[in-house]
């Protein structure tokens, strides 16, 4: 019965010392510094500025004319007629209410297409990092949860490097 127990130790100290023989080639990624850089997401930010900004300022232009109406109801209200102040303030919930649900599609919109230009160039990402890893031979490549890596494993340039020509 001790013999099992001592048979264990034996067998990690065996597996252990075989990996410590073994040179492993690890590899770090700052993926986060990657988003931020690569020139896809770049191109991306335009391309998304250019699709959202009409909308963008056809709803800022409502906020505009919805303030303004607010100011003419404050200024005018106390002479205005019963009637007419309140076709103004009935035109102002309504107006807010339609820049509301604009706003609302705008948002949901640019969060639909943020979440599928994000997804697409996680996946760039993904197949540099496969690439880099398989070129240089890595046994490992981390990304999260590193809490320090030095610059010897650090092949952040190199991913960044493969998504520029990748453009």
């Amino acid at each position: 019965m001790l013999k099992k127990y001592m048979i264990y130790p034996v067998i990690g100290l065996v597996l252990t010392s075989s990996f410590a023989m073994a040179e492993l080639k690890i590899g770090f990624v700052n993926v986060p510094k990657v988003l931020s850089e690569a020139p896809q997401a770049e191109r991306a930010k335009k391309e998304m500025e250019r699709e959202f900004s009409p909308r963008q300022k056809r709803l800022e232009a409502s906020a505009k004319e919805i303030r303004s109406l607010e100011d003419q109801l404050r200024k005018d209200g106390p002479v205005m007629s019963a009637s007419a102040r309140k076709k103004l303030e009935n035109n102002i919930i309504k107006k807010t209410r339609e820049a509301k649900r604009t706003e609302e599609e705008l948002r949901e919109d640019l969060n639909i297409r943020r979440n599928d230009v994000l997804g697409k160039l996680q996946k760039q990402i993904f197949t540099a990092m496969a690439s880099i890893a398989e070129e240089g031979n890595y046994d490992l490549l981390l990304t999260d949860g590193v809490v320090y890596a030095s610059a010897a494993v650090d092949v952040t340039a190199q991913i960044q490097e493969k998504l520029k020509n990748a453009r």
